[in-house]
């Protein structure tokens, strides 16, 4: 397909990019490092901390953990909410030579064994909050070495003693754990101190995050981004809001909110990665949920780029005293994870003054591959049109491209398309077609001016509050509890999340009850996989060879 979109692109938006202009990921930052340095880079609780103290803490994070003995390229968990040890522990694994692993905190011990286990992790930083599910795991794993954070590690000395005393004893986050031979974070630093960081060589090809993704076989799998991959789409996220940087803004510390968490892409690349790229002031946000909370976070700073989800901003908009915030500085507020409905879009540019910016990303494509123009002054509807450097295709079933206007599978090729799945070459090879476009999976529609609009998802998945949920892996949850003959998942309309899981259960023993399953699931399921709704039936439809029918669930619901 001609790239028809480049018509519609704002004068200031080049149609490539040059991701040559950085060896690496770490080349990146270092850079930054350098460039920014007596600027500040994060800030936590009231807590900053300066691009050089970033440098400096990162490379004894990076000298301790090479002095372990990890090969190069070796694979490193964070396990850690939006906390400041977050962005060290990323620079130091980076620095160090080795990859990151993303983990999600709130992980159960059946969800985190599995990533561990299959990435084959050698270390883990875990903030003690949840380190008993590390505890849980971790004589399956190939884990030796546990890094174990507090909240109060990098927040200096009363203060930080304070937190971890409210923290432990007041509000009881910390359950009992026992890790024999787990170090502290801050003791890991002093030692690491006393080191020096080996030179390490690494380039485009390297992996640079293994960023685990569900699929419809209900397997969790890593995908790879390698440097070259991430370095793209950050300068393809920067090229992309181009027509609203000033020179005087590029010149200052631009304020980035962090409120979705940095284990998800779409947050490490589009807040983190490029705000540090730009000099800029990554606001890191622990609970977005305590939105009267996060608004006194939001009136503290000069905010100028806000990604989030429909979800938060619907929140915020619901808040009183959100609408008495300062938003002069608002500039970007880009809308991703899941998708955008128009009356949160009207609202939020009533309230604000500044558009939300729908776009379209995976995890497999680092993640950003669509967006609207960062200056339009109404709801589009659409999920945009492809960055720079970025093809898209709509093709049918065998791979053919489908006429403008005809709904198809949205295919993608550009350099943030990982590389593949982490040792599963079936599943990538299934993922690609024969010319090298990433199968999306979602159904799609291309206009005239090359703006796409999703219509609806091939494969199963669930999109609840911006996370992927895969029905298979719900369902074998179920299925494994007791008095479940069988049983069906699928996602359905919620005002709060977008989609909601709900769960089909033909019962074995008469007497199972909604409250059984849900303790079943509580235990085996994070919080936002957990059914909704479970809806008891006699029996569930199947093809005739005994093949569940998802698809007739969700259109009898739509029917309904």
């Amino acid at each position: 397909m001609d790239k028809i979109w480049l018509k519609s692109y704002p004068d200031s938006v080049p149609t490539e990019i040059d991701c040559t202009q950085y060896r690496s990921v770490t080349h990146l930052l270092e850079e930054s490092f350098q460039k920014y340095a007596d600027r500040n880079a994060f800030v936590c609780m009231d807590k900053f901390l300066t691009y050089r103290e970033l440098d400096k803490l990162s490379l004894q994070m990076g000298a301790w953990l090479q002095s372990k003995g990890l090969s190069p390229g070796a694979r490193v968990a964070i396990m850690l909410p939006n906390v400041l040890q977050y962005p060290v522990a990323m620079a130091a694994i980076l620095r160090a030579g080795y990859t990151v692993v993303n983990v999600n905190p709130l992980y159960t011990p059946r969800e985190l064994q599995h990533q561990l286990v299959d990435s084959g992790s050698e270390a883990i930083i875990v903030l003690e909050n949840f380190a008993t599910t590390v505890e849980q795991v971790l004589p399956h794993t190939q884990v030796k070495h546990v890094i174990v954070a507090t909240m109060g590690d990098l927040l200096g000395g009363l203060k930080g003693t304070i937190v971890n005393f409210v923290v432990r004893k007041i509000k009881k986050m910390v359950p009992a754990f026992h890790l024999p031979g787990a170090i502290g974070f801050n003791k890991m630093l002093a030692q690491g101190a006393r080191l020096k960081l080996k030179p390490v060589q690494q380039g485009h090809d390297d992996i640079v995050f293994l960023q685990y993704t569900g699929g419809t076989t209900g397997v969790s799998k890593g995908a790879m981004l390698l440097h070259r991959n991430v370095i793209a789409n950050v300068l393809q996220n920067e090229a992309w809001i181009a027509p609203v940087m000033t020179k005087e803004m590029r010149a200052t510390s631009m304020g980035f909110v962090c409120a979705l968490p940095l284990y998800h892409i779409y947050s490490l690349t589009v807040s983190a990665l490029m705000g540090m790229r730009l000099g800029g002031l990554n606001v890191l946000v622990p609970n977005p949920r305590d939105i009267p909370g996060f608004v006194k976070e939001l009136a503290k700073y000069k905010i100028v780029v806000f990604p989030a989800v429909n979800t938060l901003y619907n929140a915020l908009l619901n808040n009183d005293d959100f609408a008495k915030l300062d938003f002069s500085s608002y500039k970007v507020c880009n809308g991703g994870g899941m998708a955008l409905q128009r009356n949160v879009a009207e609202r939020w540019l009533k309230v604000t003054g500044c558009p939300l910016i729908e776009g379209y990303g995976m995890s497999e494509t680092s993640p950003v591959v669509t967006g609207n123009r960062v200056d339009i002054t109404e709801f589009t509807g659409t999920i945009g049109m492809p960055i720079p450097s970025t093809d898209v295709t709509i093709i049918d079933d065998d791979g053919v491209e489908v006429p403008l206007g005809q709904p198809g599978e949205i295919a993608v090729k550009g350099p943030q398309v990982m590389a593949g799945y982490w040792q599963r070459p079936d599943e990538t090879a299934k993922s690609m077609t024969a010319d090298g476009y990433f199968k999306t999976g979602d159904v799609g529609i291309m206009d005239e001016r090359g703006y796409v609009r999703i219509v609806d998802r091939k494969k199963d998945m669930i999109i609840v509050s911006g996370f992927n949920v895969y029905p298979n892996e719900v369902e074998d949850v179920v299925a494994s509890c007791p008095g479940v003959l069988e049983c069906a998942c699928i996602g359905v309309p919620d005002g709060n999340s977008g989609e909601a899981v709900k769960v089909f259960v033909v019962r074995k023993d008469p007497n199972l009850t909604v409250e059984q399953i849900r303790e079943h699931c509580k235990h085996e399921l994070t919080a936002y996989k957990k059914p909704k709704y479970i809806e008891f039936r006699d029996e569930l439809p199947k093809t005739n060879v005994g093949k569940i029918l998802r698809r007739q669930l969700r259109d009898e619901k739509k029917v309904a």
